[in-house]
């Protein structure tokens, strides 16, 4: 009996998604554990494997369509084997998928230039079509002008009855015809744009930092750390680590110790009732190409540094490639978010449901202190705290990054 192929739900917050490609055509035999496909969701592209021998009848879904989560997408059976009733029999289905067909339609021109005419001043388009109409030139000329972009008006013929020719196009001169117009004459030109499709993980990102932001009351604490012996304890830590460690690592590593001494930011909003996460799993944010990924390094405040900065390498090319599973980004408690790599001193950041807290990390810069009464070069950096007032409050968060700042501030305390 033929078996049918639905959408499956690859990820804790997918609600559809979209056949980036077929690796199987109608009519070919396949076996348990073939790749069909490759599935666009809305985190990773991952492949659609199959898990029944027969000959693939039915290929429902095309090649960039979007379809709900477990929506028909083909059929496997025996050869000849009529599904037709099978097909029909899914008519709930069929209508979901019906609904995603503006995708689907809009797919192959996602990358297409478009160009639309836009004219500056409304009145010149009608009379664009009807004097054109009027000037006497040849189709040639009439051609040329329109690869050129030329308004003919801007020519006198040379031809018989001041018909307009070849000749009068070549010779013409764009720089004089300009020269001798009026300053405020209106430009009637093409504005030309690009158009993407917006793809899954961009949809998600949108619809989940939209809740986030509109729904959960943000508040943001900002600190400025002494960088100095962070730095010289990350040459000292890399001349024997097993993984060259990161500033971002030792971030990841302090946030868990501190996440440990305040268990308020390592917590959730549940409506009802708060949950006080036991475990530390730090989320870190990625950026791709397509969005942006949070891998998370479980149990974070227990690993040593150079555990976390494989782990972070790991998913780091995992994330670049599409790799990445839902096992690597589910169950964060904290996230972190560092553009300090892209020379941003301080932001702030949307905070990552269903973490009541985010932390933004800006690069070291080095300017002058005063240390012991003495202006010296220094190293410093900002970190800023977004945090869910429904379960932090100001003086909750003031203690976990007065906390945060003095593991960094003497590193040799993550060590011990």
């Amino acid at each position: 009996m033929a078996e049918v192929i639905r959408m499956p739900k690859m990820s804790d917050t997918m609600t559809e998604g979209v056949i980036a490609e077929w690796h199987k055509k109608e009519g070919d035999k396949v076996k348990p554990g073939d790749i069909l496909a490759d599935v666009e969701t809305d985190k990773a592209t991952m492949e659609l494997e199959n898990f029944e021998a027969g000959t693939l009848l039915y290929i429902g879904v095309k090649k960039g369509e979007a379809v709900p989560v477990n929506a028909i997408i083909a059929i496997v059976g025996k050869e000849g084997e009529d599904i037709k009733a099978l097909i029909t029999s899914e008519s709930a289905p069929a209508e979901a998928k019906s609904e995603a067909a503006p995708a689907k339609e809009a797919a192959p021109a996602a990358k297409a230039e478009t160009a639309v005419s836009a004219p500056v001043a409304a009145p010149a388009p009608v009379a664009a079509s009807s004097d054109d109409d009027r000037l006497k030139a040849s189709p040639l000329a009439r051609k040329i002008a329109e690869d050129k972009g030329i308004d003919l008006r801007d020519l006198s013929g040379s031809g018989d009855g001041g018909r307009i020719v070849k000749r009068d196009l070549d010779n013409y001169t764009p720089a004089a015809a300009a020269a001798s117009a009026p300053s405020f004459a209106p430009v009637v030109g093409e504005e030309k744009y690009t158009e993407v499709v917006v793809s899954q993980m961009r949809k998600t990102i949108a619809r989940r930092l939209a809740e986030s932001k509109f729904s959960a009351p943000h508040f943001y604490l900002t600190i400025d750390i002494d960088m100095d012996k962070a730095m010289a304890a990350r040459t000292q830590i890399n001349e024997v680590a097993s993984a060259k460690v990161s500033f971002n690592d030792m971030v990841i590593k302090a946030s868990a110790l501190a996440l440990r001494k305040h268990p308020k930011i390592n917590s959730s909003w549940l409506g009802d009732k708060i949950r006080f996460n036991q475990h530390i799993n730090i989320g870190v944010a990625m950026a791709v190409e397509e969005g942006l990924l949070v891998p998370v390094v479980r149990y974070a405040d227990n690993k040593p540094l150079s555990q976390i900065a494989s782990e972070v390498k790991v998913f780091a090319g995992k994330a670049k490639d599409k790799k990445l599973q839902p096992s690597d980004w589910e169950g964060n408690t904290f996230t972190i978010s560092n553009l300090g790599m892209f020379g941003i001193e301080e932001f702030t950041a949307i905070i990552n449901p269903p973490d009541a807290c985010i932390m933004a990390v800006g690069a070291i810069r080095q300017e002058p202190v005063v240390k012991n009464g003495q202006v010296v070069p220094g190293n410093r950096m900002k970190v800023t705290l977004s945090c869910d007032h429904r379960v932090v409050d100001g003086a909750s968060g003031a203690e976990f990054l007065q906390t945060f700042k003095q593991l960094l501030e003497e590193p040799v305390r993550m060590l011990a």
